[in-house]
Formats: C-alpha cells, sequence, structure tokens
C-alpha cells in the first residue's frame, strides 16, 4: 500500500506557499542561529540482515519516521544487484535534493512548473575499491546531472536559468559533493 502512494502523482489539496513555510522560519534563524542546525540520519543494522551477509543490507534513514530499504552490492564488485546499491542511493540523494530545491525555489518565485526530471549518474572506476590497481582511484570520479524543466506559458528562458543557479546554490548535497565535509570515523568494536 505504502508503495502504490509513492507511485502515484501527487497532487496538494489546496496550494502550498513556501514563502509562508519559509518565511516564519527564517525570522527564527535570524534571531537564534542554533535553531537552524538539524541532523539527517541513516542507520544500517544486523537486527535486518545478519552480520555475516556480504551482499546486503538494509538502511533506515530518518528517526522520527523512519523508512527503511534493502541494499545490495553492484554485480561489478561481487554483489547481484538485486537491490539499490549504496552508489544509487548517492545519486537518489542528490537527485531528489537537486529537484526538491527547484521545486521550492520555483514556488517561492512564482514560477509554475509542468514538468520537472533530475538525473544523477555517478560514474565510478571500481578496481580502485578492489585494489586492482593501487593507481585508481577510490570513488566516484564523476558526476553527471541533467535536469529536464518545463514551465508554464510566460516563463522564460531567463526566469529557468535564474531558477537553475538560485538551485545549484542552496541544494545541500551538490554542495557538499563539490565542498566535502569534515567526516569522523568512530568505532565501538568488540571481540
Amino acid at each position: 500500500m505504502f508503495a502504490k502512494l509513492l507511485s502515484a502523482k501527487t497532487v496538494p489539496a489546496a496550494p502550498i506557499s513556501m514563502k509562508a513555510r519559509q518565511e516564519p522560519l527564517m525570522r527564527t534563524y535570524v534571531k537564534d542561529p542554533e535553531q537552524a542546525w538539524i541532523i539527517d540520519s541513516a542507520m544500517t543494522s544486523s537486527d535486518h540482515v545478519h552480520a555475516g551477509e556480504p551482499i546486503h543490507t538494509q538502511v533506515t534513514f530518518g528517526v522520527g519516521m523512519p523508512a527503511s530499504q534493502r541494499i545490495g552490492v553492484h554485480r561489478k564488485v561481487g554483489g547481484e544487484c538485486d537491490f539499490p546499491n549504496p552508489g544509487e542511493v548517492l545519486s537518489a540523494a542528490l537527485a531528489s535534493c537537486f529537484d526538491t530545491t527547484i521545486r521550492i525555489i520555483a514556488n517561492r518565485l512564482g514560477l509554475p512548473l509542468t514538468r520537472l526530471q533530475v538525473t544523477a549518474d555517478a560514474k565510478v572506476d571500481v578496481r580502485g575499491t578492489l585494489r586492482v590497481d593501487e593507481s585508481a582511484p577510490v570513488g566516484f570520479q564523476t558526476i553527471d546531472v541533467r535536469v529536464s524543466i518545463e514551465a508554464a506559458n510566460g516563463v522564460t528562458q531567463q526566469q529557468i536559468g535564474m531558477l537553475l543557479k538560485a538551485a545549484e546554490h542552496s541544494c545541500v548535497v551538490l554542495q557538499t559533493l563539490r565542498n566535502p565535509p569534515q567526516i569522523s570515523l568512530n568505532c565501538d568494536c568488540a571481540n
């Protein structure tokens, strides 16, 4: 049932004004910058997939209203490609963040969009992670993002260009990938 709801094309019952939703938040953040901080979380656990299973896991996104997804390992590194793999999750994060950023800014600017599609393709040479070639880097070497937008009559190409530039500036995942954060790795390890 949940999957059916997600696959249905949703149209809000009443118009949503992002300006009305965001203006009070923005005023709060000006007065109290600490209120602007959020923590997004994801977690895997062997409670769902045995720790000895090498090609699958399950990730839970979020805390307050969690959603889980089975994750598989890509065929090119020994998996079966039977579930989304971590690279696809990364690509999904980028595509969905850029998509929603465009939607929010278009709404705030009063630019009615009739169609929007964002595709993110992350490319990696797996020889690095498999240690087949020590000169091959570990990690995605390129990520290509393609946007297809159709707007209602009266929206100019200049406005769409400004929309894309604003979305590029404001997309948290895009900017994180361009300017990587400091990452700490801690282990609570037991024998």
